[in-house]
């Protein structure tokens, strides 16, 4: 079984918003892969609740780090905590720029 890692915004969303963004993306995930896959859990409920935003970054990653494949949901592009700027300007996303380097798969459907 294929362990899946999704990558998501969260800021401003209910946990029920993500519950259903998460469950979209093992569907979609399960259907591009052909078999069940087991969820990594990224949606940290109980972080620590002074936990600053390089922490779920850092944490992210390491999670990262087991996966088989990497789902990004929609409107990764546009979250804060899924984009840095560098020297003035956009760059890669770091879930993003880690899968890429590291050569974990990415599945990153059309909206």
């Amino acid at each position: 079984m294929k362990k899946l890692f999704i990558s998501q915004p969260m800021k401003d969303k209910t946990n029920d918003e993500i519950e259903r963004a998460r469950e979209r993306a093992i569907r979609e995930a399960t259907e591009y892969i052909g078999e069940p896959v087991e969820i990594i859990d990224s949606f940290f409920k109980d972080a620590p609740h002074d936990a600053k935003p390089l922490w779920f970054l850092a944490e992210s990653i390491r999670l990262m780090a087991d996966a088989d494949l990497v789902y990004f949901a929609k409107g990764w592009k546009d979250a804060r905590g899924c984009m840095i700027d560098r020297y003035g300007g956009r760059c890669s996303v770091p879930d993003r720029e880690c899968a890429v380097q590291y050569g974990v798969p990415i599945l990153e459907p059309d909206y």
